[in-house]
């Protein structure tokens, strides 16, 4: 695997793969790698001649006072797991190379960026301008075929998607499914702040999860309904959602029943982490 650091690396790195029809696949991260993110890894590598791995911890999508200082960082590490999993450049800029000085420009997505995660009132307005703007750099600076992101981040997947067809991104958008531990809890990077009791407690998110899909299964489709199976879930174990809605999976509008396919979306505090995850629930 090469591990590049400059645009121009990445560049000459590719160039020969275009003219001779070989097709890339790029993984976006911000490092401190997971099972998720090698489950990523591993489809792009099935799918694509050529897989790109970025590592970037994106200082554009943090708020003021989130963690982008204690944010978890381990390149090499990093680099053993992605070249494990198949990737053949680790493209690993400084912030400078991403955000050289004048740096001006922002891409935003209107429309389902302002609710969830990107209500002001939660991470802040700023948060999926952050992610949009990245992820738009990085694919110029790859130009890949197809890009591969996580359900996990359904909201941000769905931002991302919208963008590419928005402004004409040949690329495709790859979502994977959710990985997850043993004990039900998603995989996240952030799951290294929790304290043994706290990630005890974190494994009520994913069982709220499975608490709305088994409500549904059963017939009952009313959203309140739903919500509070799941809530219910959440309550016992002490875990306070910062929010627990059903959405759209089109649009993100929420909705008053389960109707086809609905996300069910979660983010929770506990301890020092931010915790998110969704389920898509399906009616009967």
């Amino acid at each position: 695997m090469n591990t590049v650091r400059t645009v121009a690396t990445l560049r000459a790195t590719l160039a020969p793969d275009r003219p001779a029809g070989r097709s890339i696949g790029l993984v976006p991260t911000m490092g401190y790698l997971h099972e998720g993110h090698l489950s990523l890894i591993r489809r792009a590598r099935a799918e694509n001649d050529v897989v790109v791995v970025s590592i970037f911890v994106n200082p554009a999508q943090f708020g003021e006072g989130e963690d982008f200082d204690a944010y978890p960082r381990d390149e090499a590490r990093d680099a053993t797991l992605a070249a494990e999993a198949g990737a053949d450049v680790l493209f690993a800029p400084p912030e400078s190379e991403v955000y050289p000085a004048g740096f001006r420009t922002a891409v935003e997505v209107e429309g389902v960026t302002e609710v969830m995660c990107g209500d002001p009132a939660r991470r802040g307005a700023g948060h999926f301008r952050g992610v949009t703007t990245v992820v738009a750099k990085l694919f110029n600076m790859a130009q890949p075929e197809r890009a591969y992101f996580g359900q996990k981040d359904a909201q941000q997947a769905l931002a991302i998607r919208r963008m590419a067809a928005d402004l004409d991104f040949q690329v495709e958008i790859v979502v994977c499914p959710t990985v997850r531990e043993r004990d039900g809890l998603a995989m996240s990077s952030r799951n290294a702040y929790l304290e043994a009791r706290e990630r005890e407690r974190a494994t009520a998110i994913s069982r709220a999860l499975e608490a709305a899909r088994a409500t549904v299964a059963a017939g009952t489709v009313e959203a309140g309904l739903v919500v509070a199976a799941a809530r219910a879930e959440l309550d016992a174990a002490g875990v306070e959602a910062e929010y627990l809605e059903l959405r759209s999976t089109e649009d993100l509008t929420e909705v008053e029943r389960v109707n086809g396919s609905t996300l069910l979306a979660v983010a929770a505090r506990v301890g020092r982490a931010r915790l998110i995850d969704n389920a898509i629930l399906e009616a009967p």
